[in-house]
């Protein structure tokens, strides 16, 4: 029996925990102590492990050795963006086959991000590492504004500044005090914003879905907008195009097996900039919009490939080949009414306090777009709330 112990310090991962135990694994699950009495699919996991947010390293490896003492740890996988070290850590620590410590940090790290995509020639967005002064200058004499300033380490859109002058920069960047050199600063290039969501076995892609955001994610946090995403037809040029620079990035990133969200913007030019990328599924309901359109869903598919590991073999399912998007927005309401939203094409209705969604699935990518296009000014109408951008990752 295999045993596979997941990280999930967020509360997330139900379909690859219970896809593991349809694949007859012991699921160990070591989570945030906050997260104990959560609604975690119970059934499908044999036994729980807490830490703490703040707690050290030493502590975590301490108590994974204690817990390998008695349990054949199999596979370490890490379910969220924030738990990737964790599981890199642990992984060459303990000597469990998988992601270490190095390949991992291209995944979390923001700067290791960009350096290890300019070295392979993979296009993105002109950035510098805020430390030294003389450095700085030099580049902002040279990169327009606006500059966006990123925390390494963060997900998503949170901690995110834009800033539009080098006045604002500087104040900033002292306020930042000595947490500076946890940030990286980069051009801010307008465009149209892509992911592309893979799964990799072997260090191959075999599974890959092509993605269009309807407002830069930036913006939707920033500005309280409504977040629409709808998959791309494998024929499209940009869908081809984002497909080849997203393995291009895989491989220069060395990722040996698991599921990626990478994220990138084509500018006016038409020129495709890599933007970041993750060992982990997309957030927001993707994973549902991914499996509305093609059949395939990357939580489950993602626990088959990390059982199989290293030894093993697998294969995708093949693609349903159906086009689908979702338009989900904060609402005024704690449980929004869209009974009159009532169009064939829903396939899913977001469940979740003070939000409102729609996922939508259709044989035509026309009709889909259309869809979400209609649904916008409503949602604006009948539930938009906005909020400030969070300044850490909600539970």
């Amino acid at each position: 029996m295999t045993t596979v112990l997941c990280i999930a310090t967020y509360r997330k991962g139900d379909e690859f925990l219970k896809e593991c135990r349809r694949q007859g694994c012991r699921v160990l699950l070591l989570t945030d102590e906050t997260l104990r009495d959560s609604d975690w699919p119970r059934e499908a996991i044999d036994a729980f492990y807490y830490v703490r947010r703040d707690m050290p390293e030493s502590d975590i490896r301490k108590g994974a050795a204690y817990l390998a003492r008695t349990e054949r740890l199999d596979r370490i996988v890490a379910l969220d963006d924030f738990d990737v070290e964790i599981g890199a850590m642990l992984r060459e620590y303990l000597y469990v086959p998988g992601m270490g410590e190095t390949t991992g940090r291209a995944f979390r790290d923001k700067l290791a991000m960009r350096s290890r995509a300019r070295a392979a020639g993979i296009p993105c967005p002109d950035f510098i590492h805020p430390v030294n002064h003389d450095a700085i200058n030099e580049w902002t004499s040279r990169v327009p504004a606006p500059w966006v300033l990123k925390p390494r380490s963060q997900a998503a859109a949170i901690g995110i500044k834009k800033l539009h002058s080098v006045d604002e920069l500087w104040r900033t960047l002292e306020s930042l005090g000595d947490d500076r050199p946890e940030y990286v600063l980069e051009r801010f290039v307008p465009g149209d914003v892509y992911h592309v969501d893979s799964l990799v076995f072997d260090r191959q892609i075999v599974f890959a879905a092509a993605s269009r955001y309807g407002t830069p994610p930036l913006a939707v946090a920033h500005e309280g907008g409504i977040f629409v995403t709808r998959t791309l037809p494998d024929d499209d040029p940009v869908a081809r195009a984002l497909k080849d620079s997203n393995a291009r990035l895989l491989d220069a990133f060395g990722m040996l097996r698991g599921v990626s969200h990478t994220e990138f913007i084509r500018a006016a030019d038409g020129q495709i900039n890599f933007l970041e990328t993750s060992a982990r599924v997309g957030g927001a309901y993707i994973v549902d919009v991914v499996e509305a359109a093609t059949g395939v869903n990357l939580w489950r598919e993602w626990a088959k490939i990390e059982i199989a590991g290293e030894h093993g073999s697998y294969v995708p399912p093949a693609s349903r080949g159906r086009h689908a998007g979702i338009v989900l927005s904060l609402s005024r309401q704690e449980e929004p009414d869209m009974s009159a939203y009532s169009d064939p094409e829903i396939v899913t209705r977001i469940r979740k306090r003070h939000h409102a969604g729609l996922i939508v699935s259709a044989d035509s990518g026309d009709r889909v777009a259309h869809l979400l296009d209609s649904y916008v000014p409503r949602f604006y109408q009948d539930f938009h709330a906005s909020a400030p951008p969070p300044a850490r990752a909600a539970d």
